[in-house]
């Protein structure tokens, strides 16, 4: 029993004497860090935290098809300074010539001494973070960390350059919505969005350690990095900068002319589907902006310009040819309980034309009325399919399909199912969608089809990106990609271009004013009413939308464009007054610009010289004439028996006649030049006055007039 209370006993003394004192020493020293000293522990730990941080990579760039750059980034500087890194000896021995440094050439609003005091009080105190410049260009950055303590170094001498990047565009806003951005708290757009993985590159991560909580400031600890940041990829664009430049500027003064909602413009080349321009203006509070890429993502009525396909389906089915004779009712018909009329002047003379008539003055009824006519009921003629039949035509044509282009945001076309409820699909659905109502297309996807028809049938998917590079290197290309390689017979798309092409060449052409004389074009105009409601009383209309597409030059077509001008509120508002003018000046500088599109004169046929252009009543010299002439290359008939001969003209053939000077009498110089007509005149005994410049047009003395040594006036010009 006496060990055993011995032993209870030395148990208590410890458990009493120390295992208890222990326990609430411990107890109350957790109670003290966590609670009593917690706040000064955790902003002690928060100014050392540290932690792996990514390293910003450097953006690629996206350039023009020549190489010019659209975007690039600008790197530039912030800088700071650590006062607490450098040793004490460092410090006090660099002080001064420092101080001179900053005042003179970063703290402006600091003397010399000025500037030693806040050195002196920098060091005392806890900023480990002091600002110097911000945004300092690469050439500030290496001339400042080059001062006197800087130059030690960052651990050393305290110098911190913080590399930051800022997104530049060389040519301003220039293809703006097509070049795009990528922001915080904001939707990629463009192709700054659509290949953002790639012209980021990868970050790298550098171990750094938090220094200003309260700003979220982190320095470096070393100058390694655990993972090196990796460069982004450049993107190569289709878009050339002389094309887009002229697309941009051609539709900015139609939009101020017109005082137009929006609008837009789109060139393309038509063998490859390569886009060299698209240009897009918006209105805003400060004027014309790029705010929405319309030539991708607005799905539109297109209106007359979509009376294309529906002339190439009936043209793809056999029901019409182009001399075959349809009625117009004289601008006016009824279908159901709507009535459709024409815009054209020339309908209300008319109540029947030729098909290929309609075409060319854009008659709604004359292209509703054979739409209807031929599809608007089941027959054995149409398979018994009616209007399943041309939607099935729209379909071949691709104009159910979105392009692909790589930008995000294209708008899926919109092509009513036949006879579908879902579509609410109506008696007159067939005859107005025909003229391009009722269904709804991206501006961008309508020149993809005119494009194929301008490509002889061949439809290629529009692009905008060519090559991916890295450090000059091409690391992906993307090649031209052929949709479909026949939308439709050659037959039909053979005629379907000479339409186009009368719808500029003949006289009652929608754009037939529009026509040049230095090259040729095609295309078709469009007017669309938008915001519109059809009632009983006929329709409200809330605006119109002007638009013309087409292709040039007509015989190897290189470019296609398409031009859409939205709610014109000036100066007219059909698409012949209104887009068909963007779209002849575009083409007019690109045929300037562009010197593939020229024949090379040495491989042109030589033209007949006409008269005018001869060198008719010249005078002078019969051996020096020829010389001249078979020097030029210019033929010539005639072997004048005098030394003087003269050029005369007829019809398109130059011929030289012989001119006799005789020594006694007044010659004739009409012709000859000063100095020629003053040997002749002068050696003769004439005293000769002049007047005027060129050669002699008139003289005071007539041919044949007797020499008695006379004066005579000769008249220049």
């Amino acid at each position: 029993m006496d060990i055993k209370n011995e032993v209870l006993y030395r148990i208590y003394i410890l458990l009493f004497g120390i295992v208890v004192p222990v326990s609430i020493a411990l107890s109350y020293r957790t109670v003290q860090i966590s609670i009593l000293d917690g706040e000064r522990w955790r902003a002690q730990g928060r100014d050392n935290y540290l932690e792996y941080r990514q390293v910003e990579a450097d953006r690629g760039n996206i350039v023009a098809a020549d190489g010019s750059l659209l975007a690039t980034s600008i790197p530039y500087f912030d800088l700071f300074f650590d006062p607490h890194a450098p040793r004490e000896e460092d410090y006090q021995k660099y002080m001064d010539t420092l101080a001179q440094c900053l005042a003179t050439y970063v703290l402006e609003d600091y003397t010399v001494g000025g500037a030693r005091e806040l050195l002196q009080s920098l060091r005392k105190a806890a900023d480990r973070h002091v600002i110097l410049k911000r945004k300092a260009s690469y050439a500030e950055k290496k001339f400042i960390e080059d001062f006197p303590l800087f130059r030690l170094g960052r651990f050393r001498g305290g110098f911190i350059a913080e590399k930051r990047s800022e997104r530049k565009r060389p040519f301003g806003l220039l293809a703006q919505r097509t070049i795009g951005y990528v922001r915080d708290n904001a939707k990629p757009v463009g192709l700054e969005g659509q290949f953002d993985t790639l012209l980021g590159g990868m970050p790298g991560q550098q171990l750094m350690i938090r220094v200003d909580p309260k700003e979220d400031l982190w320095m470096p600890v070393d100058d390694l990095t655990v993972i090196e940041p990796e460069t982004g990829s450049d993107v190569v664009t289709n878009l050339d900068i002389d094309i887009q430049d002229i697309a941009e500027q051609a539709l900015k003064r139609a939009m101020n002319a017109h005082d137009a909602e929006w609008g837009t413009a789109v060139v393309m080349e038509v063998e490859t589907g390569a886009i060299r321009a698209m240009a897009n203006l918006g209105r805003t509070d400060e004027g014309w902006w790029e705010t929405y890429n319309y030539a991708v993502g607005a799905g539109i009525e297109p209106g007359s310009t979509f009376k294309a396909a529906s002339v190439m389906a009936l043209l793809e089915d056999g029901f019409v040819d182009l001399d075959d004779s349809i009625r117009i009712y004289n601008g006016r018909a009824q279908f159901y309980d709507d009535m459709m009329e024409d815009a054209s002047p020339y309908s209300a003379r008319l109540d029947t034309i030729r098909m290929r008539e309609a075409f060319v003055i854009s008659s709604n009824v004359g292209i509703a009325t054979m739409v209807q006519d031929h599809y608007g009921e089941k027959t054995p003629e149409n398979g018994d399919e009616g209007a399943v039949r041309f939607i099935k035509r729209l379909k071949q044509f691709n104009l159910n399909l979105p392009t692909g282009v790589e930008i995000d945001g294209e708008a899926n076309p919109y092509i009513k199912e036949a006879y579908s409820d879902k579509d609410h699909w109506s008696g007159t659905t067939l005859p107005w969608m025909s003229i391009g109502y009722e269904m709804k297309i991206t501006p961008l996807q309508l020149l993809a089809f005119y494009n194929a028809i301008a490509n002889d049938g061949e439809m290629m998917k529009p692009y905008l990106v060519s090559e991916i590079r890295r450090f000059g290197e091409t690391t992906r290309r993307f090649r031209p990609t052929v949709i479909d390689r026949r939308i439709a017979s050659r037959e039909t798309v053979a005629r379907m271009q000479e339409l186009l092409i009368s719808v500029v060449e003949d006289e009652r052409g929608t754009a037939h004013k529009l026509r040049s004389g230095r090259y040729s074009f095609a295309g078709k105009t469009g007017t669309a009413q938008i915001n519109y409601r059809r009632g009983s009383r006929g329709t409200r209309v809330g605006g119109y939308q002007a638009s013309f597409v087409g292709y040039f030059p007509v015989e190897k077509p290189k470019y296609s464009c398409i031009v859409v001008v939205n709610r014109p509120r000036r100066g007219g508002f059909y698409g012949g007054d209104v887009a068909g003018p963007v779209f002849r000046e575009i083409a007019d500088n690109i045929y300037t610009a562009k010197v593939e599109l020229h024949t090379p004169v040495n491989l042109a046929p030589k033209p007949v010289l006409a008269g005018n252009t001869l060198p008719a009543f010249s005078i002078g010299d019969k051996k020096d004439m020829s010389t001249v002439f078979n020097y030029l290359e210019i033929p010539f008939y005639g072997e004048p028996e005098t030394p003087v001969a003269v050029a005369r003209v007829q019809s398109d053939s130059l011929i030289l006649e012989q001119r006799t000077m005789p020594e006694d009498r007044v010659p004739n110089v009409v012709g000859l030049g000063l100095r020629d007509a003053l040997y002749t005149l002068e050696n003769r005994g004439l005293a000769v006055e002049i007047e005027g410049f060129g050669k002699v047009a008139r003289q005071s003395l007539l041919p044949g007039t007797r020499i008695q040594g006379q004066s005579i006036r000769l008249y220049l010009q």
